[in-house]
């Protein structure tokens, strides 16, 4: 795939949210979608995370919690956090937060994986490597965000959030029965992405790709060495592959992948997520269908 230079005269300081949607949502839509799935899924083995999770029925239906999350994250990216459509979606990420104790530290602790998961990611599996620019569009997005969420002392560089994401798992994975439970329903749902005979293989392919501190966290038997080296060598012959194909002219998100099946007829953003106290909004059915996505 040769990199048109899509965000060429763009200023990463300025520009960050188009030079990290061209990244996010046309040269590498597949691997984001994929390492920020993942960047969730480490979150899981932070007991206070993890346990709200399960103690909370954010996962009672899997499905929904995983396309509302994706959703939720992707309509700022794609709309601009600022425009009426990513108001309302940080707006419905503040809600559901607000209806529980979560600390600052945390909070802070799952916006680092949103940017250090998927740089890592890339440099990993990615048909390319992201530029200098690219890095610190991508973190400028995140700080952003993370404003807008009412977080406290971010950190100012990539390296500073790399830093924070491996001390805090560092001093905070461990095993603890909700988080095993989130973290299984989660890696279930995965494999339903796929044919059947293929799940017990898909399961075991996402393990190889996993740390020795994630596996340990979740109690997760750590794969074979031949199916770990087997597992990274076929993503890095996908990069291959993938190095070959034309520029996506498209933008490709979430929202426009068949892993999103709780709308097939479009959602109301104010609808999405959780609701600890009831929905106060009317439902779907009773609603003309629209989509907050544009492409």
């Amino acid at each position: 795939m040769l990199n048109p230079d899509r965000n060429a005269g763009l200023d990463p300081h300025r520009d960050f949210r188009e030079i990290y949607r061209n990244v996010a949502l046309l040269d590498f839509p597949w691997d984001f979608t994929q390492s920020l799935s993942f960047a969730l899924f480490r979150t899981y083995a932070v007991p206070s995370v993890g346990r709200l999770l399960d103690e909370s029925r954010g996962f009672a239906d899997t499905q929904k919690r995983y396309d509302d999350t994706g959703l939720l994250l992707e309509v700022p990216l794609r709309e601009g956090i600022s425009s009426s459509a990513g108001r309302s979606a940080v707006r419905r990420i503040n809600q559901m937060h607000r209806a529980y104790d979560i600390s600052n530290d945390d909070m802070l602790y799952v916006l680092s994986t949103f940017v250090v998961v998927p740089k890592r990611w890339l440099d990993d599996y990615g048909w390319r490597k992201l530029t200098y620019d690219e890095v610190v569009a991508s973190t400028n997005y995140y700080r952003e965000l993370g404003r807008h969420m009412n977080i406290k002392n971010i950190p100012e560089s990539y390296d500073a959030f790399a830093v924070l994401m491996d001390e805090y798992e560092g001093e905070h994975f461990a095993y603890d029965e909700g988080g095993r439970r989130v973290a299984d329903l989660t890696l279930n749902l995965l494999t339903t992405f796929y044919p059947k005979p293929a799940r017990p293989a898909v399961r075991e392919f996402s393990k190889a790709l996993m740390d020795d501190p994630l596996l340990d966290a979740f109690g997760y038997r750590k794969p074979s060495r031949f199916v770990v080296a087997a597992s990274r060598r076929a993503m890095r012959a996908r990069a291959a592959v993938v190095r070959l194909l034309p520029p996506r002219r498209k933008p490709q998100g979430f929202g426009d992948t068949s892993r999103m099946k709780s709308y097939p007829d479009g959602y109301e953003i104010e609808s999405l997520g959780t609701f600890p106290g009831g929905c106060p909004v009317s439902h779907l059915s009773e609603l003309e269908p629209t989509s907050a996505v544009s492409g």
